[in-house]
């Protein structure tokens, strides 16, 4: 899964990024360069940005930034994100 790009309504794929990668800083950095990249193109509606992350072991605070520039380019086109929390081992 990791992070999957859908219309909300209708669950049409549009963009799947991070196979088999399940780093949420990794997921949010590849979300956030696929959106600067192709958010031009994408018309306003409603859609999903899903990332389904595992725990890192060694998590100890830190980690992913969604920077204000991606947040804005969600809002703009009506693009919620959804965090969806799995139990993998040996994410690292």
């Amino acid at each position: 899964m990791p992070v999957n790009i859908y219309v909300y309504k209708t669950k049409e794929k549009i963009k799947h990024l991070c196979e088999g990668n399940w780093s949420l800083p990794n997921q949010v950095w590849e979300l956030e360069s696929w959106l600067i990249k192709n958010y031009k193109s994408i018309p306003k509606g409603e859609y999903v940005a899903d990332i389904g992350f595992g725990i890192r072991k060694d998590a100890s605070g830190g980690g992913a930034v969604l920077s204000k520039d991606t947040m804005k380019i969600m809002a703009d086109i009506g693009m919620d994100l959804y965090l969806s929390e799995y139990p993998i081992k040996n994410v690292k």
